[in-house]
């Protein structure tokens, strides 16, 4: 009889142990869920349910042990009731209990549910047994099939909704570029002073006497700045040629009723 109590003692022992320290963990997770939800994560959460886990499988292992006694086979007889508060219930009931009375005792050592929720059990199994194994294995499965399909559909959500955040995340274009554009446009930064080849005047070098030649328009007659006194140049069907050897002239294409004079007009 001794051994049989002292036994019991040492189960109780453990599991008031391991409820407190479920208990703990269920205080931190609701903590957490109440006051600390904007910083919150899945794998946070994925961590406080993997505890909590834990904790009640090594409960239910302390009860199914073969050294622990039979709990139900154990009756409880409150031996003082009193409307007065007991200190040593709060304490141990950490302040959820602060007398115990007549009015809880029915509440705290019941075994049994309520009359109500004990009728809907009852009730459930009753609707559970009508229902033939064929018909059952039908429900199992569509209720599988949409199982399956919500869970597609959140899968594919998340999928959607990390590929949409990868595209606003992502950079379509480069600052510095568009700085430089910016600034090029407006205050004309980082732009070149450089004619491009064959679009303002070309000096030619190499020639005595050769200046600058002033490239006019197609037509209009080019005219020599510096150097040498200008000769006379041959007159054809009224319409000046330019010397052979000279670059950097074109004949005009423009016919003209001027005459061949005696003396080149810009002759001195």
């Amino acid at each position: 009889m001794q051994r049989e109590e002292k036994q019991l003692e040492l189960t109780l022992e453990t599991l008031i142990s391991q409820v407190a320290d479920l208990k703990n963990s269920l205080v931190s997770f609701i903590y957490k869920l109440e006051n600390e939800y904007d910083r919150l994560t899945w794998p946070s959460v994925l961590d406080s349910f993997a505890l909590l886990s834990g904790q009640l499988n090594t409960l239910n292992k302390v009860l199914k042990h073969e050294k622990t006694p039979l709990l139900r086979n154990q009756v409880i007889i409150p031996l003082v009731l009193s409307p007065d508060r007991d200190e040593e219930i709060m304490r141990q009931t950490e302040g959820r209990v602060p007398v115990f009375s007549h009015e809880v005792v029915p509440d705290h050592l019941r075994t049994k549910p309520d009359p109500e929720v004990e009728e809907q059990e009852k009730q459930l199994i009753t609707d559970a047994a009508r229902i033939s194994p064929d018909a059952a294995q039908k429900q199992i499965q569509s209720l599988n099939k949409m199982c399956s399909n919500l869970l597609e559909k959140i899968s594919k959500e998340e999928r959607e909704s990390e590929s949409g955040g990868l595209r606003q995340n992502k950079q379509t274009f480069n600052p510095a570029d568009t700085n430089a554009l910016v600034a090029a446009v407006a205050f004309g930064k980082g732009l070149s002073n450089r004619r491009p080849p064959g679009s303002g005047a070309s000096v030619q070098s190499g020639q005595p006497g050769a200046g600058a030649i002033i490239a006019g328009a197609s037509g209009m007659q080019q005219v020599p700045m510096t150097g040498a006194p200008a000769q006379q140049q041959p007159m054809l069907a009224g319409v000046q040629m330019a010397p052979a050897g000279q670059p950097g002239k074109m004949p005009s294409g423009i016919k003209t009723n001027i005459k061949s004079a005696s003396m080149h007009p810009y002759q001195r």
